[in-house]
């Protein structure tokens, strides 16, 4: 009689323990399911954008170490460099679109970022290249784009070490608004028949309310042959 008392109770408290078991795994998944929701709520908020910018750029400047050891493909775009705004190799990295269906821009703020889907130096496309006008504290390395003129030099460099000159020809700033529309121009070559290359950062008026710049700096050169 005892054995079987003390086996009732042994099946008891394993019955007593799979109940709490299961309580507890549910208990589990409602609050899994919560935070899940929560954060999709919360995704894209203003407060999220605004971390993310935070988090992700990037203000200290390649070591001259760093820009020496980066390498690309033969055919692709290295370097660029703009002689009147002080610029010398920054790097150039393929970028491609965001989720937002932009194009993406470098992290840090004194590479730039060329469109892999754009024109290549030397086979007579036109080259998208992008950057950044600053970050929160640091200026960028498009921060004084708008003051390029008309004749100034745009150096890429390529893989290959091949280097490839183009004139500023049309240096504009179009509102945020317009700015979309006129990527079907920005794509395209200002003189027919020429190889181009159209850089382009953020520029104007910061919006807090928008956490964007107004306006979008557009320069278009051709390659001097």
């Amino acid at each position: 009689m005892s054995l079987k008392i003390r086996n009732g109770w042994t099946i008891a408290k394993w019955v007593a323990m799979a109940i709490f078991g299961v309580i507890f795994l549910v208990f589990l998944i409602r609050i899994a399911t919560w935070e899940h929701q929560y954060y999709s709520e919360k995704e894209g908020s203003e407060r999220d954008v605004q971390m993310d910018m935070g988090d992700e750029l990037v203000e200290v400047a390649p070591t001259a170490q760093e820009i020496t050891e980066y390498t690309v493909a033969a055919d692709r775009p290295r370097y660029l460099s703009i002689d009147k705004l002080g610029i010398k190799n920054a790097r150039v990295l393929p970028m491609g679109i965001n989720q937002a269906g932009e194009l993406s821009t470098p992290n840090n703020i004194f590479d730039v970022g060329w469109y892999y889907d754009s024109g290549k130096p030397g086979e007579g496309g036109t080259l998208l290249i992008d950057g950044h006008n600053g970050g929160p504290h640091v200026q960028g390395v498009f921060k004084d784009l708008p003051t390029l003129s008309e004749g100034d030099i745009i150096t890429i460099e390529r893989g290959d070490g091949k280097k490839f000159r183009y004139s500023v020809v049309e240096n504009i700033a179009v509102s945020l608004s317009d700015s979309n529309d006129y990527m079907a121009t920005a794509i395209k070559t200002p003189t027919a028949g020429k190889e181009s290359v159209t850089l382009i950062s953020c520029t104007g008026e910061w919006s807090q309310a928008q956490s964007t710049y107004l306006s979008r700096q557009f320069t278009r050169a051709i390659l001097v042959e």
